[in-house]
Protein backbone atom coordinates (compact mmCIF):
# COMPACT_ATOMS: atom_id res chain seq x y z
CA UNK A 1 0.00 0.00 0.00
CA UNK A 2 1.50 3.48 -1.12
CA UNK A 3 0.89 6.16 0.64
CA UNK A 4 1.06 10.16 -0.80
CA UNK A 5 4.08 12.20 0.84
CA UNK A 6 1.84 14.42 1.86
CA UNK A 7 -0.76 11.80 4.13
CA UNK A 8 3.12 10.36 5.47
CA UNK A 9 4.25 14.17 6.70
CA UNK A 10 0.55 14.72 8.05
CA UNK A 11 0.43 11.25 9.99
CA UNK A 12 3.74 11.53 11.47
CA UNK A 13 3.17 14.99 12.79
CA UNK A 14 -0.37 13.91 14.40
CA UNK A 15 1.41 11.17 15.79
CA UNK A 16 4.19 12.80 17.36
CA UNK A 17 1.43 15.78 18.75
CA UNK A 18 0.06 12.93 20.56
CA UNK A 19 2.67 11.08 22.06
CA UNK A 20 4.05 14.16 23.11
CA UNK A 21 0.99 13.77 25.92
CA UNK A 22 2.18 11.63 29.12
CA UNK A 23 -0.67 8.86 28.20
CA UNK A 24 0.31 6.30 26.38
CA UNK A 25 -1.67 3.50 24.72
CA UNK A 26 -1.91 -0.13 26.25
CA UNK A 27 -0.56 -2.82 23.73
CA UNK A 28 -1.93 -5.80 24.14
CA UNK A 29 -0.74 -8.62 22.14
CA UNK A 30 -2.68 -12.23 21.35
CA UNK A 31 -0.74 -15.17 20.02
CA UNK A 32 -2.31 -18.24 18.69
CA UNK A 33 0.24 -21.31 18.07
CA UNK A 34 1.14 -23.43 14.66
CA UNK A 35 -1.32 -21.95 12.37
CA UNK A 36 -0.48 -20.21 8.84
CA UNK A 37 -2.57 -17.72 7.57
CA UNK A 38 -4.66 -19.46 5.82
CA UNK A 39 -6.75 -21.00 8.43
CA UNK A 40 -8.63 -18.27 9.35
CA UNK A 41 -11.53 -16.89 7.43
CA UNK A 42 -10.88 -13.60 6.69
CA UNK A 43 -7.99 -14.67 4.99
CA UNK A 44 -10.37 -16.57 2.55
CA UNK A 45 -10.59 -19.81 4.00
CA UNK A 46 -13.90 -21.15 3.22
CA UNK A 47 -14.16 -23.67 5.54
CA UNK A 48 -12.82 -22.00 8.83
CA UNK A 49 -14.96 -20.73 11.14
CA UNK A 50 -13.09 -18.19 13.05
CA UNK A 51 -15.83 -15.28 13.82
CA UNK A 52 -14.36 -12.92 16.07
CA UNK A 53 -11.19 -12.68 14.28
CA UNK A 54 -12.83 -12.48 10.90
CA UNK A 55 -14.11 -9.06 12.80
CA UNK A 56 -11.26 -7.71 14.27
CA UNK A 57 -9.97 -7.86 10.69
CA UNK A 58 -13.15 -6.66 9.46
CA UNK A 59 -12.54 -3.41 12.01
CA UNK A 60 -8.86 -3.15 12.09
CA UNK A 61 -5.80 -4.17 10.15
CA UNK A 62 -5.54 -7.39 7.88
CA UNK A 63 -1.55 -7.90 6.41
CA UNK A 64 -1.75 -9.93 3.97
CA UNK A 65 1.67 -10.79 3.91
CA UNK A 66 3.30 -11.00 7.51
CA UNK A 67 5.98 -13.82 7.97
CA UNK A 68 7.51 -15.28 11.17
CA UNK A 69 11.31 -15.30 10.14
CA UNK A 70 12.06 -18.50 12.21
CA UNK A 71 9.08 -21.57 11.42
CA UNK A 72 9.24 -23.00 14.98
CA UNK A 73 8.54 -21.38 18.77
CA UNK A 74 12.01 -20.57 19.97
CA UNK A 75 13.68 -19.02 17.46
CA UNK A 76 10.59 -17.62 16.59
CA UNK A 77 10.31 -15.84 19.78
CA UNK A 78 14.27 -15.32 20.32
CA UNK A 79 13.66 -12.70 17.53
CA UNK A 80 9.83 -11.13 18.27
CA UNK A 81 11.93 -10.35 21.61
CA UNK A 82 15.18 -8.32 20.74
CA UNK A 83 14.05 -7.40 17.62
CA UNK A 84 16.96 -9.02 16.16
CA UNK A 85 17.85 -12.16 13.78
CA UNK A 86 18.00 -15.52 15.54
CA UNK A 87 20.73 -16.23 13.51
CA UNK A 88 22.61 -12.66 13.99
CA UNK A 89 22.12 -13.61 17.93
CA UNK A 90 23.08 -17.32 17.61
CA UNK A 91 19.50 -18.64 18.69
CA UNK A 92 18.39 -20.46 15.62
CA UNK A 93 18.72 -23.74 16.62
CA UNK A 94 15.80 -24.74 18.98
CA UNK A 95 15.85 -24.66 22.26
CA UNK A 96 19.72 -24.00 22.85
CA UNK A 97 19.94 -21.96 25.48
CA UNK A 98 23.41 -20.36 24.18
CA UNK A 99 24.50 -16.85 25.33
CA UNK A 100 23.72 -13.70 23.58
CA UNK A 101 25.52 -10.68 23.64
CA UNK A 102 24.27 -7.99 26.11
CA UNK A 103 23.47 -5.30 23.57
CA UNK A 104 20.78 -7.07 22.83
CA UNK A 105 18.05 -6.02 24.89
CA UNK A 106 14.68 -7.34 25.02
CA UNK A 107 11.47 -4.81 24.09
CA UNK A 108 9.70 -5.95 26.98
CA UNK A 109 12.96 -3.94 29.30
CA UNK A 110 12.49 -0.95 27.42
CA UNK A 111 8.67 -1.04 27.74
CA UNK A 112 9.52 -1.10 31.88
CA UNK A 113 12.06 1.43 31.90
CA UNK A 114 9.18 3.58 30.44
CA UNK A 115 6.56 2.58 33.49
CA UNK A 116 4.93 0.03 31.63
CA UNK A 117 3.59 -2.79 33.53
CA UNK A 118 4.73 -5.86 31.50
CA UNK A 119 2.75 -9.61 32.03
CA UNK A 120 3.17 -13.00 29.43
CA UNK A 121 0.81 -15.39 30.04
CA UNK A 122 2.46 -17.72 29.74
CA UNK A 123 5.02 -19.48 27.39
CA UNK A 124 8.53 -17.78 27.02
CA UNK A 125 10.93 -20.04 25.57
CA UNK A 126 13.04 -17.42 24.25
CA UNK A 127 15.89 -19.78 23.65
CA UNK A 128 18.86 -18.11 25.03
CA UNK A 129 20.89 -18.08 28.35
CA UNK A 130 19.20 -16.62 31.14
CA UNK A 131 16.23 -16.02 33.30
CA UNK A 132 13.14 -15.49 30.64
CA UNK A 133 10.58 -15.06 33.70
CA UNK A 134 12.58 -12.25 34.78
CA UNK A 135 12.46 -9.64 32.12
CA UNK A 136 8.45 -9.37 33.25
CA UNK A 137 6.30 -8.08 36.25
CA UNK A 138 4.57 -11.41 35.85
CA UNK A 139 4.34 -13.85 33.75
CA UNK A 140 2.68 -17.14 34.70
CA UNK A 141 -0.61 -18.54 33.40
CA UNK A 142 -2.29 -16.06 36.31
CA UNK A 143 -0.54 -13.51 34.68
CA UNK A 144 -3.03 -10.09 33.80
CA UNK A 145 -3.01 -6.47 33.16
CA UNK A 146 -5.71 -6.18 35.66
CA UNK A 147 -2.93 -7.00 38.44
CA UNK A 148 -1.23 -3.66 38.00
CA UNK A 149 -0.93 -2.16 41.05
CA UNK A 150 -2.50 1.14 39.45
CA UNK A 151 -5.20 1.65 37.14
CA UNK A 152 -3.62 4.14 35.56
CA UNK A 153 -0.19 2.44 34.65
CA UNK A 154 -0.06 1.75 31.21
CA UNK A 155 0.48 -1.94 30.51
CA UNK A 156 2.00 -4.43 27.54
CA UNK A 157 0.50 -7.88 28.02
CA UNK A 158 0.88 -11.00 26.38
CA UNK A 159 -1.93 -13.73 25.86
CA UNK A 160 -0.66 -16.96 24.01
CA UNK A 161 -2.52 -20.04 23.12
CA UNK A 162 -1.41 -23.72 22.75
CA UNK A 163 -5.30 -24.92 21.81
CA UNK A 164 -3.87 -25.61 17.96
CA UNK A 165 -0.37 -26.56 18.81
CA UNK A 166 0.51 -29.13 16.55
CA UNK A 167 0.44 -31.74 19.23
CA UNK A 168 -3.52 -31.14 19.69
CA UNK A 169 -3.07 -33.17 16.68
CA UNK A 170 -1.96 -35.85 18.64
CA UNK A 171 -4.59 -39.04 18.63
CA UNK A 172 -4.57 -39.18 22.14
CA UNK A 173 -4.98 -35.24 22.90
CA UNK A 174 -7.57 -35.00 20.16
CA UNK A 175 -9.51 -37.38 22.25
CA UNK A 176 -9.10 -35.97 25.33
CA UNK A 177 -10.42 -32.70 24.10
CA UNK A 178 -13.25 -34.00 22.37
CA UNK A 179 -13.91 -35.83 25.82
CA UNK A 180 -13.99 -32.70 27.61
CA UNK A 181 -15.87 -30.38 25.12
CA UNK A 182 -13.05 -28.54 23.84
CA UNK A 183 -13.53 -29.12 20.19
CA UNK A 184 -17.21 -30.70 19.09
CA UNK A 185 -17.44 -34.95 19.98
CA UNK A 186 -17.29 -34.91 16.11
CA UNK A 187 -15.20 -32.68 13.81
CA UNK A 188 -17.74 -30.08 12.52
CA UNK A 189 -16.21 -30.69 8.66
CA UNK A 190 -16.66 -34.32 7.18
CA UNK A 191 -12.72 -35.31 6.56
CA UNK A 192 -14.30 -36.96 3.15
CA UNK A 193 -14.91 -33.57 2.53
CA UNK A 194 -12.04 -31.31 3.36
CA UNK A 195 -9.59 -29.79 0.97
CA UNK A 196 -6.37 -31.51 0.78
CA UNK A 197 -3.79 -29.08 -0.48
CA UNK A 198 -1.63 -30.06 -3.36
CA UNK A 199 1.75 -30.47 -1.30
CA UNK A 200 0.09 -33.44 0.72
CA UNK A 201 -0.83 -37.01 -0.44
CA UNK A 202 -4.45 -37.40 -0.21
CA UNK A 203 -5.20 -39.99 2.73
CA UNK A 204 -7.62 -40.60 5.71
CA UNK A 205 -5.50 -39.41 8.58
CA UNK A 206 -4.31 -36.62 6.74
CA UNK A 207 -8.21 -35.70 5.76
CA UNK A 208 -8.86 -36.25 9.40
CA UNK A 209 -6.64 -34.01 10.91
CA UNK A 210 -7.19 -31.11 8.88
CA UNK A 211 -10.92 -31.62 9.62
CA UNK A 212 -9.91 -31.70 13.48
CA UNK A 213 -7.38 -28.79 13.19
CA UNK A 214 -10.86 -26.76 11.77
CA UNK A 215 -11.91 -27.32 15.33
CA UNK A 216 -9.17 -26.56 17.02
CA UNK A 217 -9.30 -23.21 15.18
CA UNK A 218 -12.72 -22.51 16.08
CA UNK A 219 -11.68 -23.02 20.02
CA UNK A 220 -8.94 -20.62 19.22
CA UNK A 221 -11.48 -17.98 18.03
CA UNK A 222 -13.49 -18.41 21.12
CA UNK A 223 -10.75 -17.74 23.34
CA UNK A 224 -9.54 -14.55 21.14
CA UNK A 225 -12.97 -13.75 21.96
CA UNK A 226 -13.22 -13.87 25.51
CA UNK A 227 -9.82 -11.93 25.52
CA UNK A 228 -11.37 -9.39 23.67
CA UNK A 229 -14.90 -9.43 25.32
CA UNK A 230 -12.89 -8.83 28.94
CA UNK A 231 -10.91 -6.17 27.69
CA UNK A 232 -13.92 -4.37 26.22
CA UNK A 233 -15.69 -4.95 29.72
CA UNK A 234 -12.78 -3.49 31.76
CA UNK A 235 -13.29 -0.02 29.64
CA UNK A 236 -10.18 0.07 28.55
CA UNK A 237 -10.87 -0.60 24.99
CA UNK A 238 -10.41 2.28 23.85
CA UNK A 239 -6.88 2.81 25.61
CA UNK A 240 -5.37 -0.35 23.86
CA UNK A 241 -3.99 -1.14 20.47
CA UNK A 242 -4.61 -4.67 20.11
CA UNK A 243 -2.19 -7.55 17.80
CA UNK A 244 -3.18 -11.39 17.13
CA UNK A 245 -0.91 -13.28 15.40
CA UNK A 246 -0.10 -16.86 14.63
CA UNK A 247 3.76 -18.08 16.21
CA UNK A 248 4.21 -19.29 12.71
CA UNK A 249 2.93 -21.75 10.35
CA UNK A 250 1.61 -25.47 10.76
CA UNK A 251 0.07 -27.54 11.83
CA UNK A 252 -0.19 -30.11 9.52
CA UNK A 253 2.75 -31.58 7.73
CA UNK A 254 4.76 -29.18 5.72
CA UNK A 255 4.09 -26.30 7.93
CA UNK A 256 5.77 -25.86 10.86
CA UNK A 257 9.69 -25.92 10.38
CA UNK A 258 9.71 -25.53 6.51
CA UNK A 259 10.44 -22.27 4.79
CA UNK A 260 7.55 -22.83 2.22
CA UNK A 261 4.41 -20.12 3.66
CA UNK A 262 3.07 -22.76 5.25
CA UNK A 263 5.88 -22.56 7.46
CA UNK A 264 6.17 -19.29 7.85
CA UNK A 265 3.42 -16.97 6.85
CA UNK A 266 1.13 -16.17 9.61
CA UNK A 267 -1.91 -13.88 10.24
CA UNK A 268 -1.34 -10.44 11.59
CA UNK A 269 -4.20 -8.31 12.72
CA UNK A 270 -4.28 -5.11 14.46
CA UNK A 271 -7.02 -3.09 15.86
CA UNK A 272 -6.23 0.70 16.46
CA UNK A 273 -8.59 2.61 18.63
CA UNK A 274 -10.87 5.55 17.47
CA UNK A 275 -8.16 7.56 20.46
CA UNK A 276 -5.04 6.22 18.95
CA UNK A 277 -5.99 6.55 14.81
CA UNK A 278 -3.63 8.75 14.87
CA UNK A 279 -0.52 6.09 15.20
CA UNK A 280 -1.65 4.07 12.05
CA UNK A 281 -1.37 5.51 8.44
CA UNK A 282 -3.65 2.81 7.42
CA UNK A 283 -7.66 3.53 7.26
CA UNK A 284 -9.59 0.93 9.62
CA UNK A 285 -10.56 -2.29 7.93
CA UNK A 286 -7.02 -1.93 5.65
CA UNK A 287 -6.07 -4.82 4.01
CA UNK A 288 -2.33 -4.35 3.57
CA UNK A 289 -0.17 -5.89 1.44
CA UNK A 290 3.34 -5.14 2.77
CA UNK A 291 5.82 -7.58 3.95
CA UNK A 292 5.91 -7.26 7.57
CA UNK A 293 7.93 -10.16 9.82
CA UNK A 294 8.49 -10.88 13.54
CA UNK A 295 11.84 -9.00 13.72
CA UNK A 296 9.42 -5.95 12.32
CA UNK A 297 7.43 -6.51 15.90
CA UNK A 298 10.04 -4.55 18.84
CA UNK A 299 10.54 -1.43 16.82
CA UNK A 300 7.06 -1.05 15.73
CA UNK A 301 5.52 -1.52 19.09
CA UNK A 302 8.20 1.08 20.89
CA UNK A 303 7.01 3.46 17.78
CA UNK A 304 3.94 2.90 19.17
CA UNK A 305 4.66 4.42 21.97
CA UNK A 306 7.20 7.01 20.76
CA UNK A 307 10.38 5.39 21.09
CA UNK A 308 13.21 5.42 18.78
CA UNK A 309 14.29 2.05 16.79
CA UNK A 310 17.00 0.78 19.32
CA UNK A 311 20.41 0.86 17.29
CA UNK A 312 20.80 -3.02 17.62
CA UNK A 313 17.55 -3.71 16.34
CA UNK A 314 17.53 -4.93 12.58
CA UNK A 315 13.51 -4.50 11.93
CA UNK A 316 11.17 -1.41 11.15
CA UNK A 317 8.26 -0.09 12.74
CA UNK A 318 5.57 -0.31 10.30
CA UNK A 319 3.14 1.58 12.75
CA UNK A 320 3.41 4.77 14.74
CA UNK A 321 5.33 8.21 14.14
CA UNK A 322 8.43 6.58 13.91
CA UNK A 323 7.05 4.28 11.18
CA UNK A 324 9.65 3.35 8.30
CA UNK A 325 7.94 2.74 4.76
CA UNK A 326 9.42 -0.32 3.01
CA UNK A 327 11.88 -0.03 0.56
CA UNK A 328 11.11 -1.34 -3.58
CA UNK A 329 13.91 -3.61 -2.46
CA UNK A 330 12.92 -5.11 0.71
CA UNK A 331 13.07 -8.86 1.45
CA UNK A 332 11.99 -10.92 4.35
CA UNK A 333 14.97 -12.77 5.78
CA UNK A 334 13.67 -16.41 6.54
CA UNK A 335 15.84 -19.45 8.78
CA UNK A 336 15.49 -22.86 9.67
CA UNK A 337 18.56 -24.74 11.25
CA UNK A 338 18.25 -27.69 14.09
CA UNK A 339 14.84 -28.27 15.19
CA UNK A 340 15.19 -30.91 18.42
CA UNK A 341 17.57 -33.34 17.39
CA UNK A 342 17.59 -33.12 13.55
CA UNK A 343 20.21 -30.78 11.95
CA UNK A 344 19.26 -28.78 8.51
CA UNK A 345 20.67 -25.74 7.67
CA UNK A 346 18.16 -23.73 5.08
CA UNK A 347 17.83 -19.85 4.14
CA UNK A 348 15.43 -17.86 2.43
CA UNK A 349 13.88 -14.37 1.17
CA UNK A 350 11.06 -13.20 -0.06
CA UNK A 351 9.99 -10.17 -1.42
CA UNK A 352 5.96 -11.48 -0.81
CA UNK A 353 5.54 -12.43 -3.63
CA UNK A 354 9.01 -14.13 -5.28
CA UNK A 355 10.38 -16.83 -3.20
CA UNK A 356 13.78 -18.16 -2.91
CA UNK A 357 15.00 -21.01 -1.02
CA UNK A 358 18.74 -22.23 -0.56
CA UNK A 359 19.56 -25.79 1.34
CA UNK A 360 22.62 -25.91 2.74
CA UNK A 361 22.73 -29.65 3.58
CA UNK A 362 20.60 -31.00 0.51
CA UNK A 363 22.40 -34.55 1.37
CA UNK A 364 19.64 -34.99 4.07
CA UNK A 365 15.79 -35.36 3.60
CA UNK A 366 13.58 -33.09 3.88
CA UNK A 367 11.29 -34.99 6.11
CA UNK A 368 11.57 -35.32 9.65
CA UNK A 369 13.06 -32.27 10.59
CA UNK A 370 12.04 -33.41 14.18
CA UNK A 371 10.78 -36.32 15.46
CA UNK A 372 7.61 -34.80 17.42
CA UNK A 373 5.63 -34.15 15.02
CA UNK A 374 5.13 -37.94 14.47
CA UNK A 375 2.72 -38.10 16.96
CA UNK A 376 0.06 -36.54 14.68
CA UNK A 377 -1.58 -39.91 12.57
CA UNK A 378 -1.32 -37.64 9.18
CA UNK A 379 2.57 -37.16 9.30
CA UNK A 380 3.42 -41.04 10.01
CA UNK A 381 0.46 -42.55 7.72
CA UNK A 382 2.50 -39.98 4.72
CA UNK A 383 5.59 -41.71 6.13
CA UNK A 384 4.33 -45.08 6.28
CA UNK A 385 2.96 -44.43 2.65
CA UNK A 386 6.19 -43.54 1.37
CA UNK A 387 7.81 -46.42 3.13
CA UNK A 388 5.26 -48.90 1.93
CA UNK A 389 6.01 -47.53 -2.33
CA UNK A 390 2.79 -46.23 -2.27
CA UNK A 391 3.15 -42.31 -3.35
CA UNK A 392 3.34 -40.52 -6.26
CA UNK A 393 7.65 -39.27 -6.84
CA UNK A 394 6.26 -35.44 -5.93
CA UNK A 395 5.00 -36.49 -2.51
CA UNK A 396 7.73 -38.81 -1.97
CA UNK A 397 10.52 -36.18 -2.64
CA UNK A 398 10.38 -34.92 1.07
CA UNK A 399 11.25 -38.26 2.46
CA UNK A 400 14.72 -38.83 -0.20
CA UNK A 401 18.10 -36.90 -0.48
CA UNK A 402 19.76 -35.73 -2.16
CA UNK A 403 17.27 -32.20 -1.68
CA UNK A 404 16.98 -29.70 -4.51
CA UNK A 405 19.40 -27.09 -3.03
CA UNK A 406 17.50 -24.55 -4.59
CA UNK A 407 13.87 -23.50 -4.76
CA UNK A 408 12.14 -20.58 -6.41
CA UNK A 409 8.63 -20.07 -6.32
CA UNK A 410 6.27 -17.57 -7.77
CA UNK A 411 4.02 -17.16 -4.93
CA UNK A 412 1.47 -15.09 -7.21
CA UNK A 413 0.84 -18.22 -9.62
CA UNK A 414 1.92 -21.01 -7.09
CA UNK A 415 0.39 -20.33 -3.86
CA UNK A 416 0.87 -23.57 -1.75
CA UNK A 417 4.81 -23.42 -3.81
CA UNK A 418 4.63 -26.91 -5.19
CA UNK A 419 6.20 -25.85 -8.59
CA UNK A 420 9.86 -25.30 -8.63
CA UNK A 421 11.22 -22.69 -10.75
CA UNK A 422 14.91 -22.77 -10.26
CA UNK A 423 15.50 -25.24 -12.75
CA UNK A 424 13.43 -23.01 -15.34
CA UNK A 425 15.73 -20.74 -17.96
CA UNK A 426 12.68 -18.50 -18.22
CA UNK A 427 13.65 -17.56 -14.38
CA UNK A 428 17.32 -18.23 -14.41
CA UNK A 429 17.57 -14.12 -14.35
CA UNK A 430 15.48 -14.14 -10.99
CA UNK A 431 17.43 -17.19 -9.90
CA UNK A 432 20.65 -15.56 -9.95
CA UNK A 433 19.21 -11.68 -7.89
CA UNK A 434 17.55 -13.85 -5.57
CA UNK A 435 20.37 -15.90 -5.04
CA UNK A 436 23.09 -13.38 -4.54
CA UNK A 437 20.66 -11.45 -2.27
CA UNK A 438 20.28 -13.97 0.15
CA UNK A 439 24.00 -14.38 0.27
CA UNK A 440 24.38 -10.07 1.17
CA UNK A 441 21.44 -10.80 3.71
CA UNK A 442 23.71 -13.49 5.40
CA UNK A 443 26.42 -11.50 5.66
CA UNK A 444 24.87 -8.40 6.48
CA UNK A 445 23.49 -10.08 9.43
CA UNK A 446 26.68 -11.92 10.30
CA UNK A 447 24.86 -15.00 9.66
CA UNK A 448 26.33 -17.44 12.81
CA UNK A 449 25.16 -20.27 11.12
CA UNK A 450 28.11 -20.20 9.14
CA UNK A 451 28.98 -21.77 12.07
CA UNK A 452 28.47 -25.08 13.03
CA UNK A 453 26.60 -25.41 16.14
CA UNK A 454 28.81 -28.08 17.69
CA UNK A 455 31.55 -25.37 17.23
CA UNK A 456 30.03 -22.60 19.07
CA UNK A 457 31.65 -24.13 22.74
CA UNK A 458 35.17 -24.97 20.69
CA UNK A 459 34.94 -21.11 19.50
CA UNK A 460 33.54 -19.18 21.63
CA UNK A 461 34.28 -20.80 25.07
CA UNK A 462 31.21 -20.29 26.50
CA UNK A 463 31.12 -16.85 25.49
CA UNK A 464 28.33 -16.00 22.61
CA UNK A 465 29.25 -17.11 18.85
CA UNK A 466 27.69 -13.34 17.89
CA UNK A 467 30.73 -12.52 19.74
CA UNK A 468 33.10 -14.76 18.26
CA UNK A 469 31.71 -14.13 14.19
CA UNK A 470 32.09 -10.39 15.16
CA UNK A 471 35.42 -10.50 16.04
CA UNK A 472 35.58 -11.97 12.28
CA UNK A 473 33.58 -9.64 10.77
CA UNK A 474 36.21 -9.09 7.43
CA UNK A 475 35.81 -12.95 7.13
CA UNK A 476 32.00 -13.13 6.95
CA UNK A 477 31.86 -12.62 3.23
CA UNK A 478 34.45 -15.25 2.64
CA UNK A 479 32.65 -17.83 4.96
CA UNK A 480 29.30 -17.17 3.16
CA UNK A 481 30.91 -17.32 -0.46
CA UNK A 482 32.47 -20.74 0.93
CA UNK A 483 29.03 -22.38 1.99
CA UNK A 484 27.35 -21.06 -0.96
CA UNK A 485 30.35 -22.57 -3.18
CA UNK A 486 30.22 -25.83 -1.01
CA UNK A 487 26.35 -26.51 -1.58
CA UNK A 488 26.86 -25.88 -5.42
CA UNK A 489 27.40 -29.35 -6.01
CA UNK A 490 29.84 -28.69 -8.87
CA UNK A 491 32.80 -31.21 -8.96
CA UNK A 492 34.77 -27.96 -11.10
CA UNK A 493 34.68 -26.69 -7.47
CA UNK A 494 36.50 -29.56 -5.83
CA UNK A 495 40.34 -27.48 -5.82
CA UNK A 496 38.86 -24.96 -4.03
CA UNK A 497 37.38 -27.60 -1.51
CA UNK A 498 40.52 -29.41 -1.65
CA UNK A 499 42.45 -26.54 -0.62
CA UNK A 500 40.01 -25.08 2.03
CA UNK A 501 40.57 -28.82 3.62
CA UNK A 502 44.43 -27.78 4.72
CA UNK A 503 43.48 -24.47 5.73
CA UNK A 504 44.54 -23.36 9.35
CA UNK A 505 40.81 -21.92 9.93
CA UNK A 506 38.40 -24.61 11.56
CA UNK A 507 35.13 -22.94 9.85
CA UNK A 508 36.72 -23.41 6.56
CA UNK A 509 37.76 -26.35 6.91
CA UNK A 510 33.89 -27.62 7.84
CA UNK A 511 32.34 -25.89 5.14
CA UNK A 512 35.44 -27.55 2.40
CA UNK A 513 34.59 -31.14 3.86
CA UNK A 514 30.88 -30.09 3.82
CA UNK A 515 31.61 -29.22 0.16
CA UNK A 516 33.34 -32.61 -0.22
CA UNK A 517 30.42 -34.41 1.30
CA UNK A 518 27.84 -32.81 -1.30
CA UNK A 519 29.80 -33.79 -4.36
CA UNK A 520 29.54 -37.42 -3.07
CA UNK A 521 31.54 -39.41 -5.36
CA UNK A 522 33.13 -36.97 -7.73
CA UNK A 523 35.18 -35.54 -4.30
CA UNK A 524 36.82 -39.00 -4.14
CA UNK A 525 40.04 -36.73 -5.29
CA UNK A 526 40.19 -35.40 -1.94
CA UNK A 527 40.28 -38.82 0.04
CA UNK A 528 43.48 -38.48 1.57
CA UNK A 529 42.43 -34.81 2.54
CA UNK A 530 39.82 -35.81 4.32
CA UNK A 531 41.56 -38.55 5.59
CA UNK A 532 43.65 -36.21 7.56
CA UNK A 533 40.93 -34.75 8.99
CA UNK A 534 39.58 -37.31 10.94
CA UNK A 535 42.05 -36.09 13.99
CA UNK A 536 40.98 -32.64 13.35
CA UNK A 537 41.08 -30.22 16.86
CA UNK A 538 36.91 -29.85 15.81
CA UNK A 539 33.88 -32.43 15.98
CA UNK A 540 32.05 -30.89 13.43
CA UNK A 541 35.07 -31.21 10.53
CA UNK A 542 35.58 -34.36 12.02
CA UNK A 543 32.07 -35.89 11.32
CA UNK A 544 32.07 -33.60 8.14
CA UNK A 545 35.19 -35.70 6.69
CA UNK A 546 34.46 -38.86 8.25
CA UNK A 547 30.70 -38.56 6.17
CA UNK A 548 32.28 -37.53 3.12
CA UNK A 549 34.33 -40.77 3.16
CA UNK A 550 31.49 -42.62 3.50
CA UNK A 551 29.68 -41.10 0.32
CA UNK A 552 32.68 -41.07 -1.78
CA UNK A 553 33.20 -44.70 -1.24
CA UNK A 554 35.53 -45.03 1.71
CA UNK A 555 32.53 -46.42 4.03
CA UNK A 556 34.37 -48.85 6.73
CA UNK A 557 36.70 -46.22 7.18
CA UNK A 558 33.86 -43.45 7.48
CA UNK A 559 31.41 -45.19 9.59
CA UNK A 560 34.48 -46.31 12.16
CA UNK A 561 35.04 -42.78 12.19
CA UNK A 562 31.29 -41.16 13.11
CA UNK A 563 30.91 -44.20 15.71
CA UNK A 564 34.24 -42.97 17.33
CA UNK A 565 33.30 -39.71 17.73
CA UNK A 566 30.29 -40.71 19.86
CA UNK A 567 32.78 -41.40 22.58
CA UNK A 568 34.84 -37.86 21.88
CA UNK A 569 31.95 -36.09 21.96
CA UNK A 570 30.97 -33.73 24.90
CA UNK A 571 28.17 -31.65 24.11
CA UNK A 572 25.02 -32.38 23.48
CA UNK A 573 25.15 -30.80 20.09
CA UNK A 574 28.10 -32.44 19.19
CA UNK A 575 26.30 -36.05 20.28
CA UNK A 576 23.40 -35.14 18.08
CA UNK A 577 25.27 -34.45 15.02
CA UNK A 578 26.67 -37.67 15.31
CA UNK A 579 23.54 -39.33 15.67
CA UNK A 580 22.04 -37.27 12.83
CA UNK A 581 24.99 -38.59 10.63
CA UNK A 582 24.57 -42.28 11.40
CA UNK A 583 20.73 -42.00 10.44
CA UNK A 584 21.64 -40.67 7.10
CA UNK A 585 23.24 -44.01 6.32
CA UNK A 586 21.60 -46.29 8.31
CA UNK A 587 23.74 -47.08 10.84
CA UNK A 588 21.48 -46.18 13.76
CA UNK A 589 21.26 -49.75 14.82
CA UNK A 590 25.30 -49.52 15.63
CA UNK A 591 24.97 -47.17 18.23
CA UNK A 592 25.68 -48.76 21.58
CA UNK A 593 23.16 -48.29 24.35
Amino acid sequence: MILSIKRILLFLISAATLLGAAERPNILWITSEDNAWNWLGCYGNQEAVTPRLDALAEGGLMFTHAYSNGPVCAVARSTILNGVYAVTQGTQHMRSRHPIPAKFKPYVSYFRELGYYCTNNSKTDYNFKGDDNALWDECSPKAHYRNRPSADQPFFAIFNFTSTHESTLFPDVIARNRKSGVIPKTTRLAPSEVAVPPYLPDLPEIRSDIASYHDNMTAMDKQVGEVLDELEKSGLAEDTIVFYYGDHGGAIPRGKRYLEDTGVRVPMLVHVPEKWRALSPFKAGAVIDEPVAFVDLAPTVLSLVGQEKPAQMQGRAFLGPKREAPGEDDVVFLFADRFDELYGMRRGITDGRWKYIRCFTPYLPAAPYSYYAQGQAGWAAWQKAWQDGKLKPEFSAIWEAPQPVERLYDTASDPMEVKNLAGDPAHAEKLAAMRDRLKQTMIEASDTGLVAEPMFSELAEGKPIAGYLAGRKGDVPKLAELAFLASEADARNLPELTKGLASGDPVTRYWSAQGCLILGEAAAPAAEALVALLGDSSTSVRVSAAHALFVIGRKDEGKAAVLAELERAKTEEAQQNVVNTLTTFGALDEIPE
